[in-house]
């Protein structure tokens, strides 16, 4: 016999939803353990971040509701999806949440929700909820929401006065690859004009400048090419200075069966040098559809270039169909194609020459700048433990 439980409890409820937030992936993407989403141990889903102080905490993470009414083709909640339905209610939310923050098993909250039936009447239910917490609960900590493509531009600001940081997912890179994913969602109306209202509203000098904003591209499933998703990630930095940028490889089966099937690994994949500038590329010959989690890691990689390395979109190179290679790391494949800027003098070097050398980070370039000022540098070994990335440096590297 089945048991069927036709009014979830508030604890049920959660178990669903808190379940169903998993296929938001963003920052799921890491390079061990600690950095990746996992279950808790009671079932419901924690969210590792780096705090700024450097040390790790979790936010609690759920959907409020995984009612939609939009038919987004890469999402298995989409509205002609048969499975179980419920919504939470503000104060079951904040209930919830306060007793985890009170036993300290989370620092603070990250709210997403599928559209009950239109993006404000959705987000009235999301700032609710953070507003329920901020005035009734005093609670001062960290809350992330997520902002609704559509939503009223009071309602985006009302979301903005409540957040520590909020969202708005571009999902693609442009409305012709939109419109293969969703009917019902105008790019420009429903998502560039809010992310550019939050923009405004967090920009440095405003009220709101404390509140961070963010996005996530879904890569795959519109078929676009790293480079299209390159062009709008540099332009959101560059124009609206977004505080991160996060993507969530599209796992065939989740979605729609329309959507590009995975191709096979092509063969051959290299970084031999070719024409450089605007149109450089490598004679890497693999579909990157073929490995999603490593085009979205090669994706992070390109995101940390622009962010920590100095890095603009014009510089990073591309094969032939505008993929990046899945054979080396974006940094690797630029010193490939630029052989004429090395080797670097480690004595001379400025500090983003010394940066665009493979296997020099941010931390080792600090230090071989600060121990320039009190002597002459002639090996690796004075930069510090000659690890492997030190090994990798010092072919690209004169003293």
């Amino acid at each position: 016999m089945v048991g069927i439980v036709s009014k979830p409890d508030t604890d049920q409820k959660l178990r669903i939803l808190s379940d169903d937030a998993r296929y938001d992936l963003a920052c799921a993407c890491g390079t061990n353990a600690d950095d990746t989403r996992r279950r808790g141990g009671d079932g419901r889903w924690i969210y590792p971040v780096t705090l700024p102080n450097g040390g790790k905490s979790v936010l609690f993470k759920t959907l409020i509701s995984n009612v939609c009414t939009n038919d987004c083709k890469y999402c298995p909640l989409r509205q002609d999806q048969d499975l179980r339905r419920c919504s939470l209610r503000p104060e079951e939310t904040a209930a919830t949440f306060l007793d985890y923050f009170n036993r300290r098993k989370v620092f603070g909250l990250f709210l997403t929700s599928g559209v009950i039936g239109s993006p404000d009447a959705t987000m009235e239910r999301l700032n609710a909820t953070a507003r329920l917490l901020r005035t009734r609960h005093g609670f001062k900590g960290y809350i992330h929401l997520k902002v609704i493509p559509g939503a009223s531009p009071a309602a985006v600001e009302d979301a903005v006065s409540l957040a520590s940081a909020v969202s708005l997912n571009i999902e693609t890179p442009g409305a012709e690859n939109l419109r293969k994913l969703s009917t019902r969602k105008d790019y420009l109306r429903d998502i560039i004009d809010p992310i550019k209202q939050i923009s405004q509203l967090t920009a440095r000098g405003s009220r709101f400048h404390k509140v961070k904003q963010t996005t996530q591209f879904i890569v795959g499933p519109a078929g676009e090419s790293d480079s299209e998703i390159v062009k709008y990630m540099w332009g959101l930095y560059d124009r609206l200075h977004l505080h991160r940028i996060y993507f969530s490889a599209y796992q065939k089966g989740l979605g729609d069966a329309s959507l590009p099937a995975e191709q096979p690994d092509a063969g051959g994949a290299g970084v031999a040098p070719v024409n450089r500038g605007r149109d450089a590329r490598t004679t890497q010959g693999q579909d990157a559809l073929a490995t999603p989690f490593l085009r979205e890691h090669r994706l992070y990689q390109v995101d940390f270039l622009m962010r920590k390395y100095g890095f603009r979109d014009t510089d990073i190179v591309y094969d032939e169909r505008g993929n990046l290679s899945l054979a080396a790391d974006p940094k690797e494949v630029w010193a490939a194609n630029h052989p004429e800027f090395f080797p670097v003098d480690v004595n001379r070097g400025t500090r983003m020459e010394l940066l665009r050398v493979p296997g020099l980070g941010p931390v080792t370039v600090n230090r071989l700048l600060q121990l320039r000022r009190t002597q002459r540098l002639g090996s690796l070994d004075e930069i510090g433990k000659v690890g492997v990335l030190l090994r990798k440096a010092q072919s690209y590297l004169a003293f």
